[in-house]
């Protein structure tokens, strides 16, 4: 049996995208994806208005335990693709993984009417992900 897929969401509080990408992928793989999120400087709670964009998609990131996490390298190696997002040279880089980076806007201080355009972006991209990956996986499971 071929393992699930893993993805590391980062960026540099953990309050916001990459919370939400989590949430999200979370949502769209059903348990086919092992997701994480961190962040280089984690904040110490959620953005308000990423919890409340989320909650619009009927995703509760306060009830599902979602927190901002420290980066560790045991979450880097365990991971197959790391999403960075916005944290430039602070997240690590580990050779033989697979590294993306998503150019989104930070929500940090932002209303959650300028908020929803970058969950709407991150599902789009989210969903395209899953999709590669779990295909990947069908065909490697299938021959």
């Amino acid at each position: 049996m071929t393992p699930r897929p893993s993805v590391l969401f980062l960026c540099v509080h953990n309050a916001g995208r990459s919370q939400m990408a989590a949430a999200l992928l979370e949502r769209h793989a059903a348990g086919r994806i092992d997701v994480r999120s961190a962040g280089s400087a984690p904040a110490g709670t959620l953005n308000p208005a990423v919890v409340e964009a989320m909650a619009e998609v009927g995703i509760d990131l306060l009830a599902a335990g979602a927190h901002p996490k420290k980066l560790t390298a045991d979450a880097v190696e365990a991971s197959d693709v790391v999403i960075t997002m916005g944290c430039g040279d602070e997240c690590p880089f580990f050779p033989g993984k697979r590294y993306l980076d998503w150019e989104l806007d930070d929500p940090a201080g932002k209303p959650v009417e300028q908020v929803r355009p970058i969950r709407d972006e991150i599902d789009r991209r989210v969903r395209a992900l899953a999709a590669e990956l779990l295909e990947g996986r069908t065909e490697a499971g299938a021959g």
